[in-house]
């Protein structure tokens, strides 16, 4: 006869190691999630400790003579007076007046180093802004150069050595005789988001880069997102099932999976050499960047089309409706947050490509922001790329500050696409 009590405890004892196994299991999980967290926390502490200083300038007070003698004695000047006036002349001729004791040709070269290399521009653009401040004496808050800016900010130690710091003891004590005047002080850093590439870190910006890659997501949005929906109301809803739809299906899977150099290395074969577009231009990053997101498009779309329950198409066609209209007025309106949130999802990942547009020119040293698709342009993450192997001290806090604000956008749009799916998903 079987022992009924021995099976009891036999059953006992695998159901107690099948639990410990599941708690195993959970513990294991919970861990790896939380280890994963802790990496991701680290990395984005990192990065924003590293880019946040970036986000400030350090500026310096000067008092400017704008005497008329630089302006052909016309006041207010003509636009023509104002381009040949000597604004290197005036910006030094105002350093030079806060420390009148500074003498020697050595001591005022040092004293004038320690402004940035833009401060005549700066003060010649509040001149053509301003044409009435000619003749009079004025405030200008100047850009510092980038060593006097490390050192402010604490990114470099105030009691490091000379060629640690790159600042003389000299111009260090004149440092410390602006902060006591309070002439030195720190701003937010709008050069950062409203100008282009520079070789100096206190004049480089995102701007550029910026409006590049904005255009380029444009062009890459009027492309894709029309010729994916279509492709995938084609595909799901008119298209007969045989061989050859099976391979376009493969095709479409296959292609999500290719490297992304490779689709540069294809706009570079047709669009450059073949079309002869011009290199390093917004549309031709678009239409690159559109067929990297095309295959994310098309695979969304058709799952969210998939997803519309038959019942929909067969009441609009017993109510008269054609396929066409079943697919335009019912199944596509039904589909759309799907639809939405992959093209989003697709955008936000061609968003943060450099490999293809590495491959069509777009990793030029762009000075000037673009005006249109045609110009030339970079892209947020291919500055990030150029200012990544600048060696520049002041350039790694400002590739820090644009990995930033490239994530800040990936994350904007990721939380779009899940929003807009909460915001028009329909429960069947």
């Amino acid at each position: 006869m079987i022992d009924h009590s021995i099976v009891q405890e036999r059953v006992r004892v695998r159901l107690r190691q099948r639990h410990l196994a599941e708690n195993r299991f959970k513990v294991y999980g919970i861990f790896s999630i939380g280890l994963a967290v802790v990496f991701i926390a680290v990395l984005f502490a990192t990065i924003v400790n590293t880019g946040s200083s970036a986000f400030k300038q350090t500026k310096i007070l000067l008092q400017v003579d704008l005497g008329g003698d630089q302006f052909g004695g016309n006041i207010p000047p003509k636009e023509k007076d104002i381009e040949a006036a000597n604004f290197h002349l005036l910006t030094k001729r105002a350093i030079y007046k806060a420390f009148p004791t500074v003498m020697s040709r050595g001591g005022k070269r040092q004293l004038y180093r320690l402004l940035s290399s833009g401060a005549p521009f700066q003060l010649k653009n509040i001149v053509k802004e301003s044409p009435d401040v000619v003749g009079k004496t004025i405030k200008v808050w100047v850009t510092a150069s980038d060593d006097v800016d490390m050192v402010i900010k604490g990114k470099v130690p105030r009691d490091a050595g000379p060629d640690l710091r790159r600042l003389t003891n000299q111009q260090m004590g004149w440092l410390r005789e602006l902060e006591k005047a309070g002439a030195l002080t720190t701003k937010f850093n709008t050069t950062l988001f409203l100008s282009g590439d520079s070789r100096e870190p206190e004049l480089a910006g995102i701007g550029g880069a910026l409006v590049g890659s904005f255009l380029s997501i444009l062009v890459c949005i009027a492309l894709a997102l029309p010729i994916g929906v279509l492709s995938a109301v084609y595909l799901e809803e008119f298209a007969p099932k045989n061989r050859y739809t099976d391979l376009i299906e493969v095709n479409i899977n296959n292609l999500a999976a290719v490297p992304s150099i490779v689709f540069g290395l294809l706009g570079l074969a047709i669009f450059l050499n073949m079309f002869d577009l011009p290199r390093s231009a917004p549309l031709v990053g678009g239409m690159v960047l559109s067929l990297m997101t095309l295959p994310t498009i098309i695979i969304a779309s058709r799952a969210s089309i998939k997803a519309v329950p038959p019942s929909i198409r067969e009441a609009a066609t017993a109510l008269g409706a054609s396929r066409v209209q079943v697919a335009f007025h019912h199944v596509v309106p039904l589909a759309r947050p799907g639809i939405m949130s992959g093209t989003v999802i697709g955008v936000a990942q061609a968003l943060g490509e450099t490999a293809p547009l590495l491959m069509i020119g777009m990793v030029a040293f762009v000075v000037d922001i673009p005006g249109g698709i045609l110009d030339a342009a970079t892209a947020l993450p291919v500055q990030v790329f150029l200012w990544s192997d600048i060696p520049e001290r002041a350039f790694s806090e400002r590739t820090a500050a644009a990995i930033v604000i490239l994530l800040a956008f990936t994350m904007l749009m990721n939380l779009t696409a899940v929003i807009l799916r909460r915001k028009f998903e329909t429960s069947w």
